[in-house]
């Protein structure tokens, strides 16, 4: 056999591919109208969206200042608000004790739940019994705020004396929980009012990540012989644990925010009491709420200066769960 017949019967060469970084530089410049129209779309939407927020930060700063400058007390450790006086004299510190200690009271109290009640749904309950529970937490959830404030300032505060006194009898020593017997509007009352708020967002959030752990993961658990909570610790909460503190921090936002329900339930005071059942303290919001319609003009700007530390709490509470979920890529579902 020839050379020349060698050549034509052997295979021609592969095509060599192009690289990954080289199909995803080709996909950048979209070449069809649909896929330009939708990239400037996306990208319009981002760049407005960023927009916004500046425009927000920008007017609450400006606001801000102004009120600041006419402070004659420290805007972040005075105890008092007044903001009709002569001079005004005002501080957050009240607000943000109350705000800060209302919001992780309510997290601690309702995240554990609302897990728990996502893994019931998907992993323990029957379907005919599970579709009803997840219908009523589907709810609860769009109950508007002032339904819960009034449900708790009618049902829930006339009920708490023997809460606040099993707490006092037992755990007064802390001071902590050292009641005097005034009536329940507490920090305490607010705290358990905002977990059931915050309640039914986390565990719609939670239930639908755990329904998407791969069947694959579990299957192959239960086949080595895990028990069903084996299966759960290994496959599942590693595998949603992103999406529950995605969660966790959905239902912290709506707690640091809450309005109506705090001003319904609440006696506001501008002091700091050592015990969570001592009537008194206040949050940004209620504060907001309850002052903002009698304020004067300096009064609207105090209250605005105030609006502006909630802004940059939330942000620092988002970019603190960014920098978590971040650190917890590995076990996220995407990369499951």
């Amino acid at each position: 056999m020839d050379i020349s017949t060698q050549n034509t019967d052997a295979a021609p060469p592969p095509t060599p591919q192009p690289s990954v970084a080289v199909q995803k530089r080709a996909g950048r410049g979209a070449t069809r109208p649909g896929d330009r129209i939708f990239l400037g779309l996306s990208r319009g939407s981002g760049i407005f969206l960023l927009v916004i927020m500046a425009a927000i930060a920008v007017f609450l700063t400006y606001r801000a200042s102004l009120a600041i400058s006419k402070d004659h007390g420290n805007f972040l450790t005075t105890f008092e608000w007044n903001t009709n006086t002569i001079p005004p004299v005002f501080g957050i510190a009240v607000l943000a004790f109350g705000t800060v200690v209302s919001s992780i009271i309510a997290m601690a109290l309702a995240v554990p739940v609302a897990v728990a009640i996502a893994l019931f749904i998907t992993h323990y309950a029957p379907r005919r019994l599970s579709g009803p529970v997840a219908y009523v937490i589907d709810l609860l959830a769009a109950v508007p705020s002032i339904v819960y404030g009034l449900w708790g300032a009618l049902v829930l505060v006339p009920h708490m004396n023997g809460l606040f006194g099993w707490l006092d009898k037992y755990f007064g020593w802390t001071g902590i929980f050292s009641w005097q017997g005034g009536a329940p509007r507490s920090m305490l009352t607010v705290s358990i009012l905002l977990a059931i708020m915050i309640l039914p967002i986390i565990t719609n959030v939670s239930r639908e990540v755990f329904r998407q752990v791969p069947q694959m993961h579990e299957e192959a658990a239960l086949a080595l012989g895990a028990t069903r909570w084996e299966v759960i610790r290994m496959s599942v909460l590693p595998f949603g644990r992103s999406g529950v503190i995605s969660a966790s921090m959905l239902g912290l936002g709506r707690a640091l925010g809450e309005t109506m329900a705090v001003a319904t339930v609440l006696s506001p005071t501008f002091d700091i009491n050592a015990s969570l059942l001592d009537p008194g303290g206040g949050t940004f919001a209620q504060n907001i709420a309850s002052k903002f319609g009698e304020a004067t003009a300096d009064g609207r700007d105090a209250l605005i200066a105030s609006g502006l530390v909630l802004f940059v709490i939330t942000l620092l509470v988002n970019g603190a769960a960014r920098v978590i979920i971040a650190r917890r890529a590995e076990y996220s579902g995407a990369n499951a």
